[in-house]
């Protein structure tokens, strides 16, 4: 049996290139997908979002992925989502009063810190797991992941929160259910400890 199909999904917007090497890295089958006709035989969604959301959700409604991703997500089918790919799963987002694909119930909301703390959160920063899941927690002797993100999400449902990051608040910065998970965090810019999370997911679903 061959390594996973994954189809990174190319909506006209994100980091493709970098999040693709990453998967080829450790050892997956990758295939950026930008057309529904050729989302076939996959056994793993990506979701590589960066951008703004409302330019999003324009181009996954206008092109039919914002049914796909509902259906996928909710068929309990692997799902993995960076960034962006985490905040349009819930219901609504502050940027741009934009509603989202509301795979979970909650909202997107935009930081509101002390002046000290620069908007956009951007670099490296801690990741706390609260929960384990078949990705792990990761532990690779650092506990350090790279961000870039302006607004957080805001889930109502708490048990689906995987993991969480203090800057100047505490907000959530992964979440899972099922086979979905989804980090604010870019695995791809984070070294060895994104890879490794990488290749747990893979590992995850080879194994289902």
């Amino acid at each position: 049996m061959g390594s996973p199909r994954i189809a990174i999904l190319d909506y006209g917007m994100g980091n493709l290139r970098s999040v693709a090497k990453a998967f080829e890295h450790v050892g997956a089958d990758v295939s950026i997908v930008s057309e529904i006709a050729d989302f076939k035989g996959y056994d793993a969604l990506v979701f590589p979002g960066q951008g703004g959301v409302s330019n999003c959700m324009k181009l996954l409604n206008d092109t039919g992925w914002n049914e796909i991703l509902i259906d996928w997500i909710q068929s309990d089918k692997p799902y993995f989502g960076i960034c962006l790919g985490l905040q349009v799963l819930f219901e609504h987002s502050e940027e741009g009063n934009t509603d989202t694909l509301g795979v979970f119930k909650g909202k997107v909301k935009h930081f509101s810190l002390p002046s000290e703390f620069k908007i956009p959160h951007m670099g490296w920063n801690n990741v706390r797991y609260v929960k384990e899941t078949a990705l792990g927690p990761v532990d690779d002797g650092s506990d350090q992941y790279y961000f870039v993100h302006s607004y957080y999400s805001e889930p109502e449902d708490k048990a689906i929160i995987w993991a969480e990051t203090d800057y100047g608040q505490l907000f959530v910065s992964a979440v899972s259910s099922g086979n979905c998970f989804a980090t604010q965090f870019h695995p791809e810019k984070s070294q060895l400890k994104g890879l490794q999370l990488y290749e747990n997911f893979l590992k995850h679903v080879a194994s289902l």
